[in-house]
């Protein structure tokens, strides 16, 4: 869905989830990602009980603006298999909420999105996207 809606995308498996980045002419080595998708927990990486049988994790990243019109200030990174502090349920179904790891990045995720909610979500994916081309327009100087 995403990687036909946007140009210049391409789809990898890399830290055991599959990712969309943005990198047109493949001028990077990956290109800068902002969309990933995630069906089981990892290492460090447990606080969406992903485990659940046909669970799944959709996960954005949004510019900072974006970030805290939704959910307030970013959170403080958390350590290392530590979960981000807040009043957030991250194994919730169809709710976005910050990242649970990530959300320190300005990171948004959901749990099995229903459509609706991705419907919803429709202007979150064009702005993670354009995060992405800036950040790759900056990385090329």
């Amino acid at each position: 869905m995403l990687s036909a809606r946007y140009a210049d995308v391409s789809l990898a498996t890399t830290w055991g989830e599959t990712a969309l980045f943005y990198n047109p002419g493949k001028r990077l080595p990956r290109g800068i990602y902002f969309a990933t998708l995630k069906d089981h927990d990892g290492a460090n990486d447990k606080a969406s009980a992903l485990h659940r049988p046909g669970v799944f994790r959709l996960s954005l990243g949004l510019p900072r603006g974006d970030y805290i019109s939704r959910f307030g200030p970013v959170p403080l990174r958390p350590g290392k298999g530590g979960v981000v502090l807040g009043p957030w349920d991250f194994t919730a179904l169809d709710q976005l909420s910050p990242h649970p790891i990530y959300a320190w990045m300005g990171w948004v995720a959901v749990l099995n999105p229903s459509h609706s909610t991705l419907a919803a979500l429709s202007p979150l994916f064009d702005a993670a996207f354009d995060k992405a081309r800036h950040g790759f327009r900056r990385r090329l100087g």
